[in-house]
C-alpha cells in the first residue's frame, strides 16, 4: 500500500482489488452499523472526546472511523473503531496511524529546513 506524493500535499495510494471489493466493503460497512447500535460504542462517544485532535465534541457531532480505512484492508471490529470529530475525519482520508505519524515527522523536518 505505497503512498506517493504528487508534490501539491496531495497522496494517493495504491489500493488492493480485494480490499476494495464492493461486497467486502458492503459487509463491512453494514458490521459497522451493528456496532454503532451497542453499548460498547454509546460509551466511545460518551465522552465525546475525538480519538485524533482530543477536542471535546458534541457526541452525536462524533463519526465512526475506522483506523484502517476499510478501502486498505480494515476491518468493522472494536480495535479498528474511534470516535472521531467530522473534521479529523475528513482530514484523515485513507491514511492510517503510521502515514499520520510520518506525515508528522516530514512536516517537521521540512519546518526546520
Amino acid at each position: 500500500f505505497p503512498s506517493h506524493d504528487t508534490g501539491d500535499d496531495e497522496e494517493y495510494y495504491l489500493l488492493n482489488r480485494a480490499d476494495t471489493d464492493p461486497r467486502r466493503l458492503k459487509r463491512e460497512r453494514e458490521r459497522a452499523r451493528e456496532l454503532r447500535k451497542t453499548p460498547w460504542w454509546k460509551r466511545q462517544v460518551e465522552a465525546g472526546v475525538c480519538h485524533y485532535c482530543q477536542q471535546k465534541v458534541p457526541s452525536q457531532d462524533l463519526t465512526m472511523d475506522h483506523l484502517v480505512p476499510l478501502a486498505r484492508g480494515g476491518l468493522s471490529v472494536k480495535n479498528n473503531l474511534v470516535p472521531a470529530c467530522r473534521d479529523c475525519n475528513a482530514k484523515k482520508k485513507l491514511s492510517t496511524p503510521v502515514d499520520l505519524v510520518l506525515k508528522a515527522l516530514e512536516d517537521e523536518k521540512k519546518s526546520r529546513s
